[in-house]
């Protein structure tokens, strides 16, 4: 199992517009292509409050690589993103970063 932790760090006032593309839009996308969200945060304490996290799990690699290229490539996605951000810009930045769980991890 491998999970990957997605930061987006938005454009100040946008956080609203992503929650709204989330919920709406693409957690449908994810169900569609197999992805598997672990959970979703706002930060409450820290360097930013314009931050969505989320974390999804994965198998291995491979298995992530198919389905987010799938995702990514998928031509409703491409279009129902691109009409969320008509008006303006909602991400700056992304972060990601891939976990593997230790041998004492109770997620494994």
């Amino acid at each position: 199992m491998i999970i990957e932790t997605r930061i987006y760090h938005c454009l100040p006032g946008r956080l609203p517009a992503l929650h709204e593309r989330f919920s709406g839009t693409t957690l449908d996308f994810f169900k569609k292509h197999g992805i598997r969200a672990v959970g979703f945060w706002t930060t409450l304490v820290g360097p930013s409050n314009h931050a969505l996290t989320y974390m999804l799990e994965w198998e291995n690699m491979e298995e992530r690589e198919r389905k987010w290229n799938a995702f990514q490539a998928d031509p409703e996605w491409i279009a129902k993103r691109a009409a969320s951000e008509a008006e303006k810009a909602i991400v700056e930045r992304i972060e990601n970063m891939f976990l593997a769980p230790t041998d004492y991890s109770p997620m494994r």
